[in-house]
């Protein structure tokens, strides 16, 4: 039941490989040395992650290649959204977090959500790098793969710009915020 939910019609593939391809050709800055043929290659040869690709994108991630890994042959990508995705704000940080809240829960937990999408949420050094490449997050933040020593102690991490640096900050697991989503990657 879950394949054929992540199955897509020709038309949305062909639709989402343009949107890609615009954006690759728009922020060439942020994959150096690649060409979109050997990435659009990857792509229609993998349907599932094309799937993913495309629930970054329809939650508002807008999904770039950020980098190539020469050993394992897999491109990188990264919500690159100005702000944090839309579809994927005012949730908490995962599942214990959202059932530990007694009132006002949220719809959903940023793990969750990016398990069920295919993704990972961002490490903290993905962030880092991801704000090399522009400016994100300037009026939101975004929740990061928190360290299991961190989570066992009930807290979760996420990071934002402001004054022209990336902070990283630190809060309840349980916690949510209209202004707060999260950010995913995904290797291809």
């Amino acid at each position: 039941m879950q394949t054929a939910k992540r199955d897509m019609k020709v038309k949305q593939r062909e639709e989402l490989l343009r949107t890609l391809k615009a954006r690759f050709e728009k922020n060439m800055n942020r994959h150096k040395g690649l060409e979109w043929a050997k990435v659009q290659a990857k792509l229609e040869a993998n349907a599932e992650k094309l799937w993913s690709l495309n629930e970054m994108e329809t939650t508002g991630g807008e999904p770039d290649v950020v980098g190539y890994d020469k050993k394992t042959g897999e491109y990188s990508f990264y919500d690159c959204s100005a702000e944090s995705p839309k579809g994927r704000r005012s949730v908490c940080y995962d599942r214990e977090g959202l059932e530990s809240r007694k009132e006002h829960k949220p719809e959903n937990s940023a793990i969750d959500m990016a398990a069920a999408m295919g993704i990972e949420l961002l490490t903290e050094e993905q962030y880092r790098e991801l704000q090399n490449l522009g400016n994100f997050d300037t009026r939101t933040s975004s929740w990061v793969k928190t360290p299991s020593d961190i989570r066992k102690l009930g807290g979760a991490i996420f990071c934002d710009r402001r004054y022209g640096n990336v902070f990283l900050y630190h809060n309840g697991a349980q916690s949510y915020y209209s202004a707060r989503g999260f950010r995913g990657s995904l290797r291809v």
